[in-house]
């Protein structure tokens, strides 16, 4: 009999693959913008459109998730492997287009790395009965944010250009990346599976889910391009404004091992409800109170909820699909969470376009945060524990 997967090795790995794909390929851009700003290189409004290129790529990426062929192990490998290098691209080159290729494959392969480490290594760790290691898993993604906003900050004291940035951060990415796929094991294949009459049991997806999910990529995804530019119109110390992005991301580690918790006592669509609801008053903050406390505040509330979200979104997935059907309904949660995060930085810099301020972008989105949540709690009932 083949010795079991080692739960902490299969939990390491599922956190640093999140890391480095989503708390380095998708979101080192938000504390490297205003750096990229700095050097003449990047506006909000150029900004933005590389972040929706991007959120366009982990769209598309979502989608066809599902439909990957081959070795979901050598698709989490080549996923990974190209986020290291597209990270490491920006920093090697100032056109402006080949940085929309470098964002857009980061982009693609963050998504297949978020649908394969959910649908196999959080599985694994279900079926093995140690669903409180699945939080740490999630953790990855604030770790990732985190690591990255603290790297920026000591990139800003030390006057680090944001190019040097953008390779130190790809060239560590690509390290860990090594690392990483040296040690994946048979917790995820080496070769695609099929069903045993070859088809796929087909359910029906649950709109309202999938609705309430896609709003909060849009809730959630203005304050996590935007925060670092919106903290240093206020001080621009880098001190000070460069402490955002980290605290952010610290929320987001901590708040995945909370849930874990929070599960014992209540169902997960009740921990998302609740999660949405405080991240719409978490955008809402600094339009009510413009000051550097509340940006930060505004960042423990959207990036204590966000992974929260994303969490028990792929969780709902699981208990209510087929086994042989949970990829595809993670991967339409996906993609209409991409679609919201698709649309969030061309409306919030068109917005500050034409307003100069984030207020009633912050203010539209949270209004739409409540009324797409409001539809959820009429099937906590039915939820499980």
């Amino acid at each position: 009999m083949p010795a079991q997967p080692s739960l902490f090795r299969i939990s390491l790995v599922g956190l640093l693959a999140l890391a480095v794909a989503m708390g380095i390929g998708r979101f080192a851009f938000t504390p490297l913008l205003p750096l990229m700003q700095d050097d003449g290189l990047a506006s909000v409004s150029n900004g933005g459109l590389l972040a929706s290129v991007h959120f366009l790529g982990y769209l598309l990426g979502a989608l066809f998730a599902a439909k990957l062929p081959g070795s979901p192990k050598a698709a989490l490998r080549l996923s990974l492997i190209a986020i290291g290098i597209g990270t490491l691209g920006m920093g090697l080159t100032e056109n402006f287009p080949a940085w929309l290729f470098f964002r857009w494959l980061c982009g693609v392969c963050s998504a297949f790395t978020l649908v394969l480490v959910s649908n196999y290594y959080v599985k694994h760790l279900a079926a093995a009965g140690a669903t409180e290691k699945q939080g740490w898993v999630f953790a990855g993604v604030g770790a990732g944010i985190a690591a990255a906003g603290l790297a920026t900050l000591i990139f800003m004291v030390e006057n680090i250009n944001s190019a040097l940035a953008w390779q130190i951060l790809g060239a560590g990415s690509l390290i860990l990346v090594v690392a990483l796929c040296v040690n994946m094991g048979n917790e995820i294949p080496g070769s695609r599976r099929q069903s045993g009459n070859g088809e796929t049991q087909r359910s029906s997806l649950h709109w309202r889910m999938v609705i309430a999910y896609g709003t909060a990529g849009l809730g959630y995804i203005i304050p996590a391009t935007y925060l670092p530019v919106m903290a240093r119109e206020i001080i621009e110390s880098p001190i000070v404004f460069g402490w955002s992005w980290p605290v952010f991301g610290i929320a987001a580690f901590a708040s995945t091992l909370l849930a874990a918790r929070l599960e014992r006592r209540f169902t997960t669509q009740q921990i998302w409800i609740v999660s949405q609801f405080i991240m719409a008053a978490g955008l809402l903050l600094p339009t009510l109170y413009p000051n550097i406390v509340m940006i930060n505040v505004a960042g423990l509330c959207v990036g204590g909820t966000f992974m929260i979200i994303t969490m028990a979104g792929m969780k709902e997935a699981h208990r209510i699909a087929p086994a042989d059907d949970v990829v595809r309904h993670i991967a339409a949660m996906t993609a209409a969470f991409a679609a919201g995060q698709m649309i969030g930085p061309l409306f919030g810099s068109a917005i500050y376009d034409a307003m100069q301020s984030f207020t009633a972008a912050l203010v539209i989105t949270s209004v739409a945060l409540v009324a797409t949540t409001v539809p959820l709690i009429a099937g906590t009932g039915h939820a499980n524990r």
